[in-house]
C-alpha cells in the first residue's frame, strides 16, 4: 500500500520556521511509529510570487489536488502590500480553497490548563475550554456575485453580494454534524435570520438536514451577534458551532482569543471525500506570517505541529498519533517551556522556535 502522501506550502515570515519543527515531527513518526509520508515540497504566497510572478504556480495547484493533504505555513509580508490584487500573496491561498473546493473549515479553540491565565477572560472561564468552529469556506459574502466598486451617479458605491444554495449549506451542515457525533453531540448554528434572506435558508437548511439525518444531534439556533456575546461571556456552553463564510471568519478569531495566543490554534480546511476515501483537506495555522519576528526563533511552532496532528485524525485516520502529539504539547506547556507570546504572569522558561520543537519530540519519546 501507498505512503500517504503530503504536500508542504511553507509559505513566507515565519512559515518556513514553523515548518521545520513539523518535519521534525513527520521524521519521528518514520522513526519511532513506522509511519513515512511521502512528503513534497513548493512554494505559495509571496516567495511563489518573487519565483514564478503568481502566488500560486499552476503546476503546485496540480500537486495539490493529487495528494493526501495539504500543509500549509503562512502567506504575506509588507514587501507584497502594493500588489495587484490578483497577485496578492493570500490569493494563493484562496485558490487552493476554491479549487480543492475545501468548503468545511474547521477551527478548533482549545485552552491548555497551563495556559488558562493567558486568555483575556477570567481563568474559571476558559479554563478546560474545548470547542470546534466549521466555517463555510467556499461561498458566501466573499466570494458571491455582483461585487466590486462602481460609481453610482456622483459617488462610489462598494458591492459584495451574501449568495448561498441549499446545496451549499446542506453540505457543512453535515460536517458539522458528523463532528458532533464525536465530539459532545450537540451543534449550534449562527446567522442572522433575523434580518437575511440568506440567514433565513441557512437555519430552514440546517434544521431539514438535522430532522432527517441526524436527529440524534442536539441542535440549537442562535443569531450570529448574540453568538459572538455568548462566546465572550460563557464560551463553555458551545461545542460545536457551524456558521456561514464571514460570520465564521469573524467568530473564529474572537474565539482564538479566548485561549490566549493566536500561536496556539490550528485549523482544517476540508472537501468531498477522493477515490481513496480521504477528503482532500489542507491543514494550517490560524495565525498570519509575522514578518515583524520572522528570522528571530520568537515563533511559536505550536499551531503549526497541532495543525499535522489534525491531518493525522481527519486525513489519515490516526487519532491515536494525533493525540499523542496534542498530550505531548500539553506536558510541553505545563513544564513552563515557553516561546515569546507565551511569556506571561506565571513566568515560565523562554525558549526559541527550535527548542519547542525539540522539547515536544522528546515528549513524544518519553510518550513511548
Amino acid at each position: 500500500m501507498a505512503n500517504p502522501s503530503l504536500l508542504i506550502l511553507a509559505g513566507d515570515g515565519i512559515g518556513p520556521e514553523v515548518m521545520a519543527e513539523v518535519k521534525k515531527i513527520i521524521g519521528w513518526m518514520g522513526a519511532k511509529r513506522s509511519v513515512t509520508f511521502d512528503v513534497t515540497e513548493d512554494l505559495v504566497g509571496g516567495c511563489a510570487y518573487d519565483k514564478h510572478g503568481v502566488p500560486l504556480h499552476d503546476d503546485t495547484m496540480a500537486k495539490a489536488q493529487e495528494v493526501d493533504a495539504v500543509l500549509l505555513g503562512a502567506v504575506g509580508g509588507p514587501q507584497y502590500d502594493n500588489l495587484d490584487f490578483s497577485v496578492k500573496p493570500e490569493r494563493g491561498l484562496l485558490r487552493l480553497r476554491k479549487e480543492m473546493d475545501l468548503f468545511s473549515n474547521l477551527r478548533p479553540a482549545q485552552c491548555f490548563d497551563a495556559l488558562a491565565d493567558f486568555s483575556s477572560l477570567k481563568k474559571d472561564v476558559v479554563a478546560g475550554l474545548d470547542i470546534v468552529i466549521v466555517r463555510e469556506l467556499t461561498s458566501g459574502v466573499y466570494f458571491g456575485e455582483p461585487r466590486g466598486i462602481f460609481v453610482e451617479g456622483n459617488e462610489r458605491v462598494g458591492i459584495n453580494t451574501q449568495r448561498y444554495t441549499e446545496s451549499e449549506i446542506a453540505r457543512v451542515a453535515r460536517s458539522a454534524f458528523e463532528l458532533a457525533r464525536k465530539r459532545a453531540n450537540k451543534v449550534c448554528s449562527m446567522e442572522k435570520a433575523n434580518v437575511m434572506e440568506s440567514g433565513i435558508l441557512w437555519r430552514e437548511v440546517v434544521q431539514e438536514i438535522h430532522d432527517k439525518e441526524y436527529p440524534d444531534v442536539a441542535l440549537s439556533h442562535m443569531y450570529a451577534d448574540n453568538g459572538a456575546m455568548q462566546l465572550v461571556r460563557w464560551p463553555k456552553q458551545f461545542d460545536v458551532i457551524v456558521t456561514d463564510n464571514l460570520f465564521g471568519d469573524v467568530l473564529s478569531d474572537c474565539a482564538a482569543m479566548l485561549t490566549g495566543s493566536l500561536g496556539m490554534l490550528p485549523s482544517a480546511s476540508l472537501g468531498a471525500p477522493m477515490a481513496n476515501g480521504r477528503p482532500k483537506a489542507l491543514y494550517e495555522p490560524v495565525h498570519g506570517s509575522a514578518p515583524d519576528i520572522a528570522g528571530t526563533g520568537k515563533a511559536n511552532p505550536i499551531a503549526c505541529i497541532l495543525s499535522f496532528a489534525m491531518a493525522l485524525r481527519y486525513s489519515f485516520d490516526m487519532g491515536e498519533d494525533a493525540a499523542r502529539i496534542e498530550k505531548a504539547v500539553e506536558k510541553v506547556l505545563a513544564d513552563g517551556l515557553r516561546t515569546a507570546d507565551l511569556m506571561g504572569p506565571d513566568g515560565g522558561t523562554p525558549i526559541t522556535t527550535t527548542q519547542m520543537g525539540d522539547a515536544i519530540i522528546a515528549a513524544l519519546d518519553a510518550s513511548l
